[in-house]
């Protein structure tokens, strides 16, 4: 049986779970309550508040994603240690591609000074001369 001094303490995380918000997400999709025996394993064996939230957030990015069932986010599915433990390794892991490298761009030209842009804007009116000249414009 569990000591009087840890459930006591038991019972405070769990209360304190439900004032952070983590008991109205899971509660919408679990109305019972799971025996306190489930909250005292994850508990001993080492997982946290935080990991929770980091769990429950995983699991309903899966959700809305379409590739988990709403059932995940039941306590006593969540509670259970080998999936617990088994959806936190997977949240930790980023599935994303890497991120390609952006290549670096060819050092550019320097600007061109007034006398080569009036050159450039001379051959251009030739070109369209002769075009006109051609084609009887």
């Amino acid at each position: 049986m569990l000591s009087h001094i840890y459930m006591k303490t038991l019972k405070q995380r769990i209360e304190d779970l439900k004032a952070s918000g983590l008991g109205a997400t899971t509660a919408r999709r679990c109305p019972a309550r799971p025996s306190p025996a489930l909250w005292y394993d994850l508990f001993q064996a080492g997982f946290n508040e935080v990991d929770l939230q980091r769990v429950i957030r995983y699991l309903q990015r899966e959700i809305r994603e379409g590739r988990r069932n709403v059932g995940a986010l039941k306590l006593s599915n969540l509670l259970q240690i080998d999936r617990f433990e088994e959806d936190l390794n997977i949240s930790r892991v980023q599935l994303y591609a890497p991120k390609p490298i952006k290549p670096v761009p060819p050092p550019s030209a320097p600007p061109p000074t007034p006398e080569e842009k009036e050159a450039a804007r001379q051959r251009a009116l030739q070109l369209l001369a002769k075009l006109r000249a051609e084609h009887g414009l």
